[in-house]
């Protein structure tokens, strides 16, 4: 198993998905869909899904994967762990969500 680690904005975005899905359809879901994140962030890190490179227009190296109505923003760091960098809705702007989570 590989490691993965969670930067600041990643786990900003956290706090903001339990709330708002815990709100709108309670504590359950909101943990069902947090321990899915989850799970994505250990598979990354294992390797076993297949990510796809973040468009030049965003002008950093890393990678994104898909989690239902999420993309999760992530990249290798120096030590070899998986840096889960920032995890974004479907109907944000991508690229000006994506350039303040990520500098």
């Amino acid at each position: 198993m590989s490691g993965f680690r969670l930067q600041q904005a990643a786990i900003f975005r956290l706090d903001e998905i339990y709330l708002y899905t815990s709100n709108k359809w309670g504590a359950a879901r909101a943990e069902d869909y947090l321990n899915g994140l989850f799970n994505c962030f250990q598979a990354i890190a294992d390797g076993q899904v297949i990510s796809r490179p973040i468009p030049a227009e965003f002008s950093v190296h890393g990678y994104f994967y898909r989690y239902k109505h999420h993309y999760i923003y992530w990249k290798k760091l120096k030590n070899g762990d998986t840096g889960i960098v920032t995890i974004l809705h479907e109907r944000m702007h991508q690229i000006d969500r994506f350039k303040d989570d990520f500098f």
